[in-house]
């Protein structure tokens, strides 16, 4: 194999290889953020329920005292039943006792409306606050190991900065242009393998002759369709256990796409 030809592979392996560390780099502070705002939102979540027990208490109180100050006036309607001289004032003193009772009936449907919303709550209340420290403990731990794996994928991406820097360098400089040049209008990917009759980058045919040509491996060949640098591997004898099996991975290089 050409000597540019095994380097611009073992090139693009690296780029990509950099293309991926650099995106685990650039997602790791997006991660971290959403843990962080999931906890917030759970606090939130908590903070809000607990307000709404205390409204709800607050709520409970008032309604109590409503019915107090209800019964008070029916201890005054029925003090002045005693006061009263015609039947006619004393069926309106009645009528008014009878509907300040079916007052006091409705505020308590409510305030047992209240005590079963409150019992609800009280439980997600409890269930939150034993789950808190946990949730706390959770997104300590998948922080810390975002940001370590982030660390590591910074000192991995350096090592190959410095590998790609040694391999760019040993290229001939119009090999070197060419690839740069297509990589960078082919979203990262200059290097395409010829499989087939095939590039497998663009799938389109090879011209006979330029088919015989890449096979050679001789010399740096681009596709005349998508312009990406190619090479060929020639396939390797299966054995008979791995007949058609079509997971079996060929030999020499394998670029990853």
């Amino acid at each position: 194999m050409h000597p540019d030809l095994k380097t611009v592979i073992e090139l693009q392996q690296v780029d990509l290889k950099i293309a991926d560390l650099t995106a685990q780099i650039e997602a790791a502070p997006s991660q971290i953020q959403t843990l962080e705002s999931q906890l917030n939102d759970f606090l939130h979540a908590h903070e809000e329920r607990k307000l709404r027990l205390a409204a709800n208490q607050k709520e409970r109180k008032e309604l109590e005292a409503e019915i107090q100050t209800v019964q008070g006036r029916i201890a005054k309607h029925k003090d002045q039943l005693y006061q009263v001289k015609t039947n006619e004032q004393y069926r309106a003193m009645l009528k008014e006792i009878e509907g300040e009772e079916e007052n006091i009936r409705k505020i308590e449907d409510k305030i047992l409306e209240k005590m079963l919303e409150a019992e609800g709550i009280q439980k997600q209340v409890q269930e939150a606050a034993s789950r808190l420290e946990g949730e706390k403990a959770r997104v300590a731990a998948e922080t810390q190991r975002l940001e370590a794996a982030r660390q590591a994928a910074e000192a991995e991406r350096g090592q190959a900065l410095g590998h790609r820097e040694v391999l760019a360098g040993a290229l001939s400089e119009n090999v070197r242009d060419t690839y740069e040049r297509v990589r960078r209008g082919r979203r990262g990917v200059a290097v395409a393998e010829v499989r087939d009759g095939f590039c497998t980058a663009c799938h389109v045919r090879l011209r006979p002759q330029m088919y015989n040509d890449v096979r050679i491996n001789g010399t740096v060949l681009t596709c005349e369709n998508c312009s990406r640098i190619l090479y060929y591997i020639e396939p390797t004898a299966e054995p008979a256990a791995a007949q058609g099996n079509p997971s079996q991975s060929r030999g020499g290089y394998q670029l990853e796409r």
